[in-house]
């Protein structure tokens, strides 16, 4: 992999790099400096039919190549991506602000789902019932769909992306990838390890640009199916469009995740893991534990949380003792700015503000300082909306009946976790929650690719997630048949060989 990153981002189609014609360039600024990177093409209409031309010609061949020799491309694509994961991971820092740490974490949780790719053959294995009636068979097939696009944000530039196209390649799809365009470096980066894989020419396109780019895609009847992730109101425009257009869409949407802390729960094991799940990757992810409920007795740990948050450092991805980097842009810096003012005018108590924080040697970088609220009602906006920064609330409650209500209440259903040491309080709220992912005494409960991603609510839009075997059917299609063959034309065949052989 070339660590170069070049002036102008090119597109990849039709198994080329090329540089688009467009007149439209958008800066792809580093977060923590301002320094511009490299700019990205809005790729033309002309430029779009090329990729999905290419992309439709490609699924021809591609869908009729044995699934074993598409295992073994992702077989190498994974071992590629170990041997380079360094190597990304300096890329998706320097784009992105993450910690270097926090940027190998994002590359390796997608190469755990090329790996699950890799396993496709067992994935793609149909159903078989012998004497369905008499003499009659019954079995059905797994194939391919065609086009698929994928629609990327800027939190996880390694990650999501590979959520999405190495399992619907080896599905048999193809595929055309948009990542965000406010880091699109890395997946970029991606593709080109995808080619050294072998993977064959127009399999996989790369095209940049931003809504008037999606749009397109969710309205070319070519292409079959969309996978989406990022903010509310865009995968709701995602998911009603590309249905309006008579396509498959999965769209993952935002998040208010919350942590419930019971009084018997580990207390310095539950405060480490609210303060990393609360303020690492600057709170900028879908899973992040941005509200924490504190049950009964376990509301007098509020000082011992502010003491852990006030020693939380953002910093350079460089400086190993940085906690957190920059939010990814100006303007999300001052959209959680603007939450933080708010929370304080709508009564709730700042016990830390992270409004002025500076980081020495980067005056131009998107810094917020971990920011705790406490006090923190349903009606107030810090609590309704999603921050997408490092904002903690914790929101006090009696009992655990108290808890299940207030998560249960909040539209959002992505993940949520409880803290504590009795079997039954769990039981009870894995149980009761309506919440798609549970974390007992683990704050961020991300499941490993052979399950599924599974959103629940208005963190969803959509019936099949990604990944796992969730992913495999959405990608796919399923084909039924019932055969009878007569007894009576093994004698005819019989007869048919004799013939054969006398002449």
């Amino acid at each position: 992999m070339n660590k170069s990153i070049p002036s102008r981002l090119p597109l990849f189609i039709d198994g080329d790099w090329v540089q688009s014609t467009t007149k439209e360039w958008l800066d792809v600024t580093n977060p923590a400096t301002g320094e511009v990177l490299t700019q990205a093409p809005y790729t033309t209409e002309a430029e779009q039919l090329q990729a999905i031309a290419a992309a439709k010609q490609a699924f021809i061949s591609w869908r009729n190549t044995p699934v074993p020799t598409r295992a073994r491309i992702m077989l190498k694509y994974q071992a590629l991506l170990k041997e380079h994961q360094e190597a990304l991971a300096e890329i998706l820092a320097e784009e992105t602000g993450k910690t270097f740490e926090d940027a190998k974490g994002d590359v390796w949780r997608g190469i755990e789902v090329v790996e699950h790719a890799a396993n496709i053959a067992t994935l793609l294995m149909g159903e078989t019932v012998e004497n369905v009636a008499s003499a009659i068979d019954c079995y059905s097939y797994i194939q391919p769909i065609g086009v698929c696009a994928g629609i990327t944000p800027f939190n996880f530039p390694a990650m999501i992306p590979l959520w999405m196209f190495p399992l619907a390649i080896a599905c048999g799809n193809t595929f055309i990838l948009k990542p965000s365009e406010q880091d699109p470096i890395t997946p970029c980066k991606l593709a080109e390890l995808f080619e050294q894989a072998g993977a064959p020419k127009g399999v996989l396109q790369v095209i940049h640009g931003d809504r008037e780019q999606v749009d397109f895609l969710l309205k070319d009847p070519d292409i079959k199916a969309i996978s989406f992730v990022g903010s509310v109101p865009v995968g709701r425009h995602i998911y009603q469009t590309g249905t309006q257009y008579l396509k498959r869409v999965q769209a993952f949407a935002g998040a208010k995740n919350h942590m419930v802390v019971m009084p018997d729960a580990n207390k310095n094991a539950t405060i480490n893991n609210i303060i990393g799940s609360s303020v690492g990757a600057a709170g900028q992810r879908c899973m992040a534990i941005s509200v924490v409920v504190l049950v009964g007795e376990a509301q007098s740990w509020i000082p011992d949380i502010q003491d852990a948050m006030a020693k939380i450092i953002p910093g350079h991805w460089k400086n190993p003792q940085s906690d957190y980097g920059p939010l990814i842009s100006p303007a999300a810096k001052e959209r959680v700015l603007g939450y933080i003012e708010t929370g304080k005018k709508e009564g709730a108590d700042c016990l830390l503000d992270g409004s002025k924080i500076t980081v020495d040697g980067y005056p131009h970088g998107n810094w917020v300082g971990p920011t705790l609220f406490a006090n923190v009602t349903t009606e107030m906006s810090i609590y309704t909306d999603e921050i997408f920064g490092p904002v903690l609330c914790l929101v006090n409650v009696d009992h655990l009946d108290d808890a299940i209500k207030l998560v249960n209440d909040c539209p959002y259903g992505n993940g949520t976790s409880i803290f504590t040491a009795s079997g039954a309080a769990a039981r009870k709220y894995q149980h009761e929650i309506l919440v798609g992912q549970v974390g007992i005494n683990v704050p961020i409960p991300v499941p490993l690719p052979f399950f599924s991603f599974t959103g629940w609510r208005s963190s969803f839009y959509g019936d099949l997630h990604a990944y796992g075997k969730q992913a495999v059917r959405f990608y796919t299609e399923t084909k039924t048949i019932t055969a009878r063959w007569f007894d009576s034309d093994i004698e005819h065949a019989e007869q048919a060989n004799m013939t054969i052989q006398l002449k």
